[in-house]
């Protein structure tokens, strides 16, 4: 049996959907609580990780995940200059080996899909190594815990990739949130979330 899905009704022509990073912060920000651990799968310039870190406190912990080294470099330096690197571990590898490298559950991880701002547009995200990510996170989250994926099927790979995630969800058969989703087929970003709670 699918999980309980919640889709959000299309918007009428005078009101203009929220972004879907606003939305992934927001559920986010209702889950998280000073001390938890989390992740950032896809770090880019780090402001994800940012966001994090700031939830989770000084007694919290954030693993984040960037297989260019570029986002590495470039989220160590926004963290560093916020003055939250030490809640932050950086891992220079694909967010499909996140197994690896958590050695406890984690409250929420974040999912910014696509490619990274400001770099060579040629090297996105895929769906079989974000699938695969996917499942691993399933497995570390702890029991309530939140996934967040933004989706961007504006690119090329960007929809497969987004439907993908979205079919992925369904079937997990936790409760699934998915926003701004009617837009997808022009292009426009959407936000797949997962709670780690049964509905079965």
């Amino acid at each position: 049996m699918k999980g309980l899905v919640t889709m959000t009704p299309r918007p009428s022509e005078t009101d203009r959907p929220r972004r879907a990073t606003a939305l992934a912060h927001d559920s986010i920000r209702e889950h998280l609580k000073l001390g938890d651990v989390v992740v950032d799968a896809t770090l880019g310039n780090g402001h994800d990780a940012l966001f994090l870190a700031k939830l989770v406190g000084e007694t919290g912990r954030v693993i984040g995940f960037d297989v260019q080294e570029a986002a590495i470099r470039a989220s160590r330096d926004r963290l560093t200059e916020a003055g939250v690197i030490d809640r932050i571990h950086l891992v220079h590898a694909g967010h499909e080996t996140m197994a690896e490298h958590l050695e406890s559950p984690v409250a929420a991880v974040m999912f910014n899909l696509g490619y990274l701002p400001g770099a060579d547009h040629e090297l996105i995200t895929r769906h079989e190594t974000t699938l695969k990510a996917l499942g691993a996170t399933l497995e570390s989250l702890e029991q309530g815990g939140l996934i967040t994926c933004v989706c961007y099927p504006g690119h090329p790979g960007g929809l497969e990739e987004a439907e993908a995630v979205m079919n992925w969800a369904l079937g997990t058969g936790m409760q699934v949130i998915i926003k701004n989703e009617e837009g997808r087929h022009e292009g426009r970003p959407f936000l797949v979330a997962v709670k780690k709670i049964s509905e079965k």
